[in-house]
């Protein structure tokens, strides 16, 4: 089942009576103290530790094994690699994003910078002129920093980094050059979960806020639908467990706006190929019920989807209800309210 026009303004209308229903039962609490609150980033340097971890990011440019395919190429020398990033960031754009789950939107949108190219290249892929094709522009350190405090500027309450992977090490670099020139509102690291636990390692005291992918629970799939990444379960599951250790359940200022946490989207995909009920008992029981979770419904036929009979087709709206109903009978206690209303919008049409 499609999502219609009808659907979205059913949806933003039911969206809003659920918020305001669960304002006051949702997991996440507001910081104390959030006078006093400070981004990690800014911890970190105040210990004199940012600019060693920088330096010790960049030296994976030599023989890049930024991403669980650990393709080695020498980035520094102009080689690219799977990727096909080169060593500078290529941005395709940046801007307030209000599309992103409520916590990171606030008032004024969520500061995304959309970086091109992919580690994953799903064949699904909604951003496939970015992701595969690598459509943008290259841009310095220093031009990277201003778009950062460009959109902090602007309002947004986070600097939101979107396919950050093959780029972490110049993400470290131009933050620590925006937070010189005042940037002071947190980072969120926002990938498709195709990641090194040791990479995200070096972001611990860095990143603020998680929101990783969490796409399958079968490597087969994985390999069939992203690129042969046969081992993404393993992989991106390792990975969220270090981000879960490093900054825990999802924590809001007094107005909402998340400042540190993890957040993790499941996409639900046509005939249970995303492992949706393996992938909501993994979260039970590896992580925590109170953990932030977005069930998406707004798988579509992009890209070379259509090549691929099991995919080929939106998804039923049983086949998103099924996926509400486990996470409930999992205990999930903090999913997203898009995702809550959504289920309001599929049980209306299927009755």
């Amino acid at each position: 089942m499609a999502i219609t026009r009808r659907d979205f303004i059913e949806t933003v209308f039911y969206s809003g009576g659920v918020m305001l229903m669960t304002a006051c039962s949702r997991a996440e609490q507001p910081v104390e103290h959030e006078d006093d609150w400070l981004p990690a980033y800014m911890k970190l340097e105040e210990e004199g530790k940012f600019a060693a971890r920088i330096e010790q990011a960049n030296s994976a440019f030599e023989a890049c094994d930024l991403c669980p395919r650990r393709c080695g190429a020498n980035r520094a020398r102009g080689f690219t690699g799977y990727c096909r990033a080169p060593d500078k960031p290529v941005v395709f754009s940046h801007h307030p994003h209000f599309g992103e789950e409520t916590p990171l939107v606030g008032r004024q949108g969520s500061g995304t910078i959309f970086f091109s190219n992919c580690n994953l290249r799903c064949v699904f892929c909604q951003n496939y002129p970015i992701a595969h094709e690598g459509r943008g522009q290259e841009v310095s350190i220093d031009a990277l920093a201003e778009m950062m405090l460009h959109l902090q500027r602007t309002g947004c309450r986070n600097i939101n980094l979107v396919t950050p992977t093959h780029v972490m090490p110049n993400i470290l670099s131009a933050t620590r050059v925006a937070m010189q020139k005042g940037l002071r509102i947190p980072l969120c690291y926002n990938t498709g979960g195709y990641e090194r636990k040791v990479n995200i390692e070096l972001l611990d005291g860095i990143v603020d806020i998680y929101l990783p992918d969490l796409k399958y629970m079968d490597g087969k799939q994985a390999s069939r639908y992203s690129s042969d990444a046969e081992d993404y379960p393993e992989m991106a599951q390792s990975a969220i467990i270090e981000m879960n250790r490093q900054v825990g359940a999802l924590v809001t200022d007094s107005q909402g706006n998340a400042l540190r946490g993890l957040m993790v989207r499941h996409l639900v995909m046509p005939n249970r190929i995303a492992g949706t009920k393996e992938f909501i008992t993994w979260v039970a029981e590896n992580l925590s019920k109170d953990t932030y979770v977005n069930i998406m419904s707004q798988y579509r036929v992009e890209h070379r989807a259509f090549e691929y009979p099991p995919i080929a087709r939106a998804i039923t709206a049983d086949e998103f209800l099924e996926a509400m109903d486990w996470a409930e009978e999992a205990g999930l206690t903090n999913l997203d309210d898009r995702s809550v209303a959504q289920r309001g919008v599929f049980m209306r049409r299927r009755s």
